[in-house]
């Protein structure tokens, strides 16, 4: 009520304002030259030491790791303590999106046949090659991230990182990859069966034109 009354009321007015809200002005004034409690005076220091250390972390902490951070740094300070007042100061940490599917197999797409059996294992370079997608979220969008890793020596071969999920994604993976290890027929590109659209028919159909045969 004090600060509220500070905020409208200055000088006489605050004799009209608290008449008017029905408050004591004896009260009032004993407020003005009470003492800061305890928890307002510490308040204030956290809040500074919460702001800094929070800002020094690439404003990505939350109160979890905010308080296990302060802790690290000798800086005692309660759980609670922090949770409360990164409220007040507005402040909040990094939270990880909710889960995306972004593949989904088609059921009506013949598959080619299928050698590796679920045997990942390869007796010598660039006899089996596994292909995968991987989806990553960052700050500007979900980036696509096209992968061949060689079974034998789990290098990877091939990449390509694009904002979209189109054909050339995987072609140009697996053009990098054939580049850098010049394999022949003798090499199984292996990927699995989730995809969208038609980019799944067309990624695999280009593996034979590189000298790979596809399952």
């Amino acid at each position: 009520m004090v600060a509220f009354i500070d905020g409208i009321g200055i000088g006489s007015e605050v004799v009209v304002m608290c008449r008017l809200l029905k408050f004591s002005k004896r009260t009032y004034y004993a407020a003005k030259v009470r003492p800061l409690c305890v928890r307002v005076s510490t308040d204030g220091v956290h809040k500074v030491m919460i702001k800094r250390e929070w800002t020094a972390n690439y404003s990505c902490y939350g109160a979890r790791r905010l308080h296990i951070h302060l802790t690290r740094q000798r800086y005692l300070v309660g759980l609670s303590a922090v949770a409360r007042l990164i409220k007040i100061l507005d402040i909040r940490g990094v939270q990880l999106s909710k889960k995306v599917f972004t593949t989904h197999p088609d059921k009506t797409v013949v598959r080619p046949p299928d050698p590796v059996k679920r045997d990942f294992t390869a007796q010598a370079p660039n006899r089996l090659w596994l292909a995968n997608i991987a989806y990553s979220s960052t700050s500007e969008g979900w980036l696509s991230v096209s992968l061949i890793m060689d079974a034998f020596s789990r290098m990877i071969v091939g990449w390509q990182i694009a904002s979209h999920m189109h054909t050339d994604l995987v072609l140009d993976a697996l053009e990098i990859a054939t580049w850098q290890r010049q394999v022949g027929n003798a090499c199984v590109h292996h990927s699995d069966a989730s995809s969208q659209g038609g980019f799944k028919g067309s990624s695999q159909s280009s593996c034979y034109s590189s000298g790979c045969s596809n399952s």
